[in-house]
């Protein structure tokens, strides 16, 4: 008989990757390589859950997270620290709007694709630690940095504020699932 004390770890988690809303050139395993790049790039541990979704529905996280009530194009959820080395961590979830994305690309010139991927690297810097609203400019350069080491277009801290909605962010209080943040259960108000 095995001895089941000593089984050996579970296999790192995938993230999650819903497509409430589709993006053309853009499939959950091109998504998938994009955000552990990312993810590596930025030195973020842990794995990242993601939301594309509609407008209307950010205006609800938005609401419901940040007493907000306005679409916004990106929001990162941090989820609470978790030791590294564990196969459960998740560094948190990030929810994109696909209809901001798909304005904001056509104003600036790029694809739909390549926004979303901004805005993951965004929400990624955000779940990283980093704010562009209290650090001096230090995200706006390192988000620039990456940009270019990434192959991306305009980063989304170095566009003119008249052509995106306000950024979001949120820290969590309490970890709840990108499911049930999307769901609204148990969802509790956060500064």
């Amino acid at each position: 008989m095995p001895d089941c004390r000593h089984r050996p770890p579970s296999p790192p988690r995938k993230n999650l990757i819903i497509f409430q809303k589709r993006v053309a050139s853009l499939s959950e395993p091109t998504l998938r390589r994009f955000s552990l790049r990312a993810r590596r790039a930025v030195g973020l541990k842990g794995t990242v859950n993601l939301l594309l979704t509609s407008s209307a529905a950010m205006r609800s996280l938005n609401r419901q997270f940040r007493a907000k009530d306005t679409p916004t194009d990106v929001l990162s959820f941090p989820s609470p620290s978790l030791p590294p080395n564990d196969p459960a961590h998740t560094a948190g979830d990030i929810a994109i709007s696909v209809d901001i994305a798909a304005q904001n690309a056509g104003k600036l010139g790029h694809s739909t694709a390549e926004e979303v991927k901004i805005l993951v690297l965004h929400g990624i810097l955000h779940l990283a630690g980093f704010d562009h609203e209290r650090d001096n400019g230090e995200m706006a350069r390192k988000e620039a940095r990456l940009r270019r080491t990434l192959g991306l277009p305009l980063a989304l801290i170095e566009r003119n504020e008249s052509v995106r909605p306000e950024f979001g962010r949120t820290r969590s209080s309490g970890r709840k699932s990108l499911k049930q943040k999307v769901d609204g259960a148990g969802a509790r108000r956060t500064a």
